[in-house]
This record gives C-alpha cells, structure tokens and sequence, in this order.
C-alpha cells in the first residue's frame, strides 16, 4: 500500500474527547490530535489501534486535559506522525507541543 501525504488524509471532524466517544474510534492504525484552549496538546499515532491509544490518553496526567481530539486512519501512522510533528515545530519555532515536551 502507498502512503498518504499529509493533505490527503482524511480527518475527522474535533470531538469531544470522553470515554463514550473513544469507544466509538474505530480499531484501525491511524493518527490523532489533541486539543484543548485553542492549542494542541499532542500528536499521536499507532499502527495498530488508534481506539487504544486514545483510551491510554485518558489516563495520562497532561494530554486528559484535552477537550477535543481529531483523528485520521492511515497505514502509516508512524510516518504521517513524524510529518505532523515537523509541521508543527515548524510553525513554533520548533517546539513540540505542550504534552510532548523533549525529555
């Protein structure tokens, strides 16, 4: 399978990030946002289960504060991840995002 660029993926609309609207994620590889306060929080991806990793958000101390996430399914999250994370310092003097700070 050939994988996507960034402005060919096909993302979801912001939702609510709750239990009951991750539940409804399906089990697929894929990459996410998360967002709260007009910013993003996290990008995050899996290549097997985006539905768990998001279930895995809830329980993390910074990225539950977001309110909204959007994702996108892809066959190669990892790959689309790493676009999205130099997109992003890119546009932030290159920074990461608040719940991704560099160790």
């Amino acid at each position: 399978m050939s994988s996507k660029g960034l402005e060919e993926l096909n993302w979801s609309e912001w939702l609510d990030f709750d239990k009951s609207t991750v539940e409804n994620i399906p089990e697929e590889d894929g990459v996410y946002k998360m967002h709260a306060s007009m910013k993003i929080l996290y990008i995050g991806g899996n290549t097997q289960n985006i539905r768990q990793s998001l279930f895995d958000c809830l329980s993390d101390p910074c990225i539950s504060k977001a309110t909204r996430f959007s994702y996108a399914l892809t066959d190669s999250a990892d790959k689309v991840k790493e676009q999205l994370l130099n997109e992003y310092r890119s546009k932030h003097n290159g920074k990461l995002p608040t719940c991704m700070k560099e160790e």
